[in-house]
Parts: structure tokens; sequence; C-alpha cells
């Protein structure tokens, strides 16, 4: 299997995400509350093929993982953040959902899936990383199956600090106790994504759906 084990490199970017997402579980629910818009991006996962034996990555406090868990037969929710896989669990409880606690940079899965979801985790994928990424994807995938996500636009830029020295695309995030914390953020295009995506030998179908946000379809190409 290619896995994606050089995770974090130098300085140590993977740690601090996940650091940062330690710290802000007990508040990460209030940014679905205040930024974002989620009836419409709900709507929009409607129309999306989750289906089957579903692994959902970097799946949070559970936000996603309610929502697709109607539509599918088996749900896998994997987080590295102890402290997000908590509220995920008690959001989930009393149903079959497994949860994984590992950073997907350096996690090898014991089974393939029919439907790899993500929301708003490819924009914490540094570039370094992406190529390791959707290989790790291709084999967790089963034959047919398709990798299904959300993720912010280009113009969320709007709202973020930037780090300028940082060696990936980093921003800072302030928490509500006035700690700082750093995370990758690369806001890719809906067009240039498909390209990239077709560079790396996968079938793509990326959208915007709306200003802020878009949507993508993704399957591995297949040998005649």
């Amino acid at each position: 299997m290619i896995g994606t084990k050089q995770h974090g490199g130098e300085g140590g970017w993977s740690e601090r995400q996940i650091a940062y997402y330690r710290a802000r579980a007990g508040e990460y629910d209030d940014s679905y509350s205040d930024r974002m818009p989620m009836p419409q991006l709900a709507h929009v996962l409607d129309g999306l093929p989750i289906r089957g034996d579903v692994l959902e990555l970097a799946c949070g406090t559970g936000q996603w993982t309610r929502l697709i868990s109607d539509r599918v037969r088996s749900l896998t929710a994997l987080d590295a953040a102890p402290e997000m896989l908590s509220a995920a669990r008690e959001r989930m409880h009393g149903t079959a959902t497994r949860f994984i606690e590992a950073d997907v940079f350096s996690w090898e899965p014991d089974r393939q899936y029919d439907t790899i979801f993500f929301a708003f985790w490819l924009s914490h994928v540094p570039p370094v990383e992406m190529e390791a990424f959707w290989d790790l994807l291709r084999w967790t995938l089963t034959p047919g199956g398709r990798v299904v996500f959300l993720d912010d636009a280009p113009a969320k830029a709007e709202i973020e600090e930037g780090v300028a020295e940082a060696q990936v695309p980093t921003v800072r995030r302030r928490l509500a106790d006035g700690s700082h914390h750093l995370a990758v953020k690369v806001l890719r295009d809906a067009a240039a994504l498909t390209l990239q995506l077709r560079d790396l030998e996968w079938e793509a179908q990326v959208e915007s759906i709306d200003r802020y946000h878009i949507a993508g379809v993704a399957r591995p190409w297949t040998s005649e």
C-alpha cells in the first residue's frame, strides 16, 4: 500500500493541526451555527452518491456523520482528535457507527469501502501530501467506489488569517479562550482541483455550490 508516512514534514504541521482541533472540540459546533449554511449544504449532500459501506474521514463532532447515517449500509468515522470523537460518539449514540482514532496521514485501513466521504477536510491536506493522500483513498476504495467531498472555495480567504512564513499553506485561528493555533488551509478552485485530480489519475467532477463552497465526486481511473 502507498500511504502518507511522511506526515507532518519539517515543522510538524500535522501535529499542530491535531492540537488545534483537540483544543477546539468544545466550541467546534458553534461554527455550524454561526458560519455554515447547513440547510443549503445538507440539501447538496442529498444529491451526492453516498451509499454502501462508507468511511468518513475527519468526522469531527459528527455533524455530517449524523446526516449521512441513514443512507448507508455501514458507517466508519475517523478522526485524530479524541475530544472530537467523544462528541461524535455521543451524537451517534444508539447507532452502529464504528469510530477510529487515527491521524489519516499515518493510518493504514483494515478494509475497503464503497464510499469515502469528507466534509471540509481536503483543504487541510497540504500540496506536498496530495498525491500520497489520493493514493491512500484509491487503495481504500472497493472497485467502482467513489470519493465524495465538500469544502471551502477560494473566497473563504476573506475570513482567514494567512501565515506568510509557513512551509505549507497555513492559517492562524483564535479560540474563545484567546489561544492561537495553526492549521493547514489550502483553498482550491473547483476547476483547478478537477484538473489536479485528473493528473493524479482520478475521474472527478468538482463544482461550485455557491461563492464559498465546492462539492466533488471522484473515482479512480481503471485500466481497460
